[in-house]
C-alpha cells in the first residue's frame, strides 16, 4: 500500500502558554508543497531561517526537545506537535512561531489532533518517502536502553517499560501495535512532575508556565490534579507519546518495532543518530535524494544526512 504525502487544507492557528518559558506563544500551521517536509519558522526574530524538523538538528533533549538551525535560531518542545504530525500522516507542514516554544495546551497532543482533523488534511500527488531500516540498533545507559528491531510488518510497534521508585507510578508497562491505527490511546496522555523535582527544574530556568492545567503533578502517593488521570497507565502512555514525537524527527514514518525502558528525549535522538550513522542499516526509496543532503536553513526539502 502506498503512502502519499499530505498537508492541511488551511492555516490553523494555537495560542496557549509554553510550558518552560512561560510566555504566551501562538503558532500558525500553513500547508506546504510536496517534499517540503516539516519545518519551523520563528515570526518574531529577523532575519529568521526554517528550522527543519530533523534528528540531526536537535540541540537539546533535556526534558523536551529543542531544535537548532545554522542561523542560531532555535524551538523547543516539538514533541507533542511532531507527534500530531506523525499520527495524522502530515509530511509537509510549515509552523510559524512567534516565540522560542510551542504551546503545552493540556499537556498532550489530543488539541493539536482535534483542530487538524477539524479543519482536514489535504492528500498530495507524491508518494511520502520511505526508509527501511535492515538492522537492529540498539543504545544503552546504564538501566535505560532503546532498541530498534526491523519486522516485516507495516506498522511501528512500540513496547515501553517505566519503572519508577516511587509510590505512586512505580512499574507501569504498555504495547502499542500499530501507532498511526491506534494513535488515540496515547493522543490524550499528558506530561507529568514529581512535586519534589518542580525545586530542581526551576532551578534550571525551566516549567515556568507549568500548572495543574497542563501537567500531572505527583506528590507521595497521590496526584495534585483534582479531576484525577485520563488512563490509570497514563505516564507511559505519555512516554509512548514523546517517543513517536521525537523518532518522526527522522523524517519517515518507520516501521518495526521500538523496545524501550526507562528512556527519553535524549536517548531517542541518540538511537536514531545510531540508525544514520551507519548506511547499512537502511534501505531508501526512490522519493529521496540520492546525493547526501546538507543540514541547513537553506534548503527546506528534506533534510535526510544519511
Amino acid at each position: 500500500m502506498k503512502l502519499f504525502q499530505k498537508t492541511i487544507k488551511k492555516n490553523i492557528k494555537f495560542e496557549g502558554i509554553a510550558l518552560h518559558t512561560g510566555a504566551i506563544s501562538v503558532i500558525n500551521l500553513l500547508p506546504a508543497d510536496i517534499n517540503h517536509g516539516i519545518s519551523f519558522k520563528r515570526t518574531d526574530l529577523k532575519n529568521s531561517k526554517p528550522i527543519i524538523a530533523n534528528w540531526a538538528n536537535v540541540k537539546n533533549a533535556n526534558l523536551c526537545t529543542m531544535l537548532k538551525n545554522d542561523n542560531g535560531d532555535t524551538i523547543s518542545t516539538v514533541e507533542h506537535l511532531m507527534f500530531s504530525f506523525y499520527s495524522l500522516g502530515l509530511t509537509n507542514i510549515i509552523v510559524e512561531v512567534d516565540g522560542p516554544e510551542i504551546p503545552i495546551l493540556d499537556g498532550s497532543s489530543k488539541i493539536f489532533i482535534d483542530e487538524i482533523l477539524k479543519n482536514k488534511i489535504s492528500v498530495q500527488n507524491a508518494e511520502a518517502p520511505n526508509l527501511k531500516i535492515i538492522k537492529k540498533v540498539e543504545v544503552k545507559e546504564e538501566n535505560k536502553f532503546i532498541k530498534y528491531e526491523p519486522t516485516n510488518k507495516k506498522y511501528l510497534e512500540i513496547d515501553y517499560t517505566l519503572n519508577y521508585n516511587d509510590k505512586f507510578i512505580k512499574k507501569q508497562k504498555k504495547k502499542l501495535i500499530d501507532i498511526q491505527k491506534n494513535y488515540s490511546e496515547i493522543s490524550s496522555a499528558r506530561t507529568y512532575c514529581h512535586q519534589e523535582d518542580l525545586e530542581k527544574i526551576f532551578a534550571m530556568g525551566l516549567a515556568k508556565g507549568g500548572s495543574l492545567d497542563n501537567a500531572i503533578v505527583i506528590s507521595g502517593t497521590k496526584i495534585l490534579n483534582q479531576e484525577g488521570l485520563r488512563y490509570k497507565d497514563e505516564f507511559v502512555r505519555h512516554k509512548i507519546l514523546d517517543c513517536v514525537g521525537d523518532i518522526y524527527l527522522s523524517g519517515f514514518f518507520l516501521t518495526g518495532k521500538i523496545t524501550c525502558n526507562q528512556g527519553g528525549h535524549q536517548l531517542t535522538n541518540k538511537l536514531l543518530h545510531k540508525i544514520f550513522s551507519n548506511k547499512d542499516n537502511f534501505i531508501k526509496n526512490n522519493n529521496i535524494p540520492k546525493k547526501k543532503v546538507k543540514i541547513s536553513q537553506s534548503n527546506i526539502n528534506y533534510k535526510i544526512a544519511i
